[in-house]
């Protein structure tokens, strides 16, 4: 049996984070094939190319690093003002320096303490990710509404939601060990 490693990548710098939250929840009821490691994105500075002429920020070339040695990445991202947050779109800008995006497999996934699972985040960000030419899993798309009520200590506490999520990480490595044929 291969073992996929899978970066999820939260797009919530906040400590009490719903989608860093999410992403352990997702660790523990991943498929044995897939080890999913989580980035977190404190630290990264805000993106400007000037910051390139002497290399990278140490922070920005261990994500690329985790990035460039994935088999597939997870990017989740909360919601902030109708589209995916600053955090997670830096985060795409420094990665996609040298094309480390590129042809990734890739899911995203939503949620949030509203009733529409913050699924305009969502369309922002697979938006972003078609552009960076990622082979994006386009079936099951999950975006989880009322979020905050589905969590128990980085657990999904809701069942309809376990189904869900379940069923979703096994399509994604569905997926996975499709396009690593």
């Amino acid at each position: 049996m291969s073992k996929y490693q899978v970066v999820a990548i939260s797009g919530s710098l906040r400590e009490a984070s719903l989608t860093s939250q999410l992403l352990r929840a997702i660790q523990k009821i991943a498929p044995d094939e897939l080890e999913i490691s989580i980035q977190y994105l404190n630290g990264i500075p805000v993106f400007n190319e000037d910051d390139t002429a002497d290399g990278l920020p140490e922070s920005v070339v261990a994500l690329q690093e985790a990035v460039k040695n994935a088999d597939a990445l997870i990017l989740a991202t909360p919601e902030y003002n109708g589209a995916m947050t600053g955090a997670i779109k830096n985060a795409i800008d420094w990665l996609s320096i040298g094309g480390v995006m590129g042809q990734k497999i890739a899911a995203p996934i939503t949620g949030s303490p509203g009733a529409l699972g913050a699924t305009k985040a969502q369309e922002s960000l697979r938006s972003v990710m078609t552009h960076l030419g990622m082979n994006v899993l386009s079936r099951p798309a999950i975006a989880i509404p009322m979020l905050n009520q589905k969590l128990e200590n980085d657990s999904i506490s809701d069942e309809d939601t376990m189904k869900f999520v379940t069923d979703w990480i096994e399509a994604f490595r569905d997926w996975i060990v499709q396009l690593q044929k």
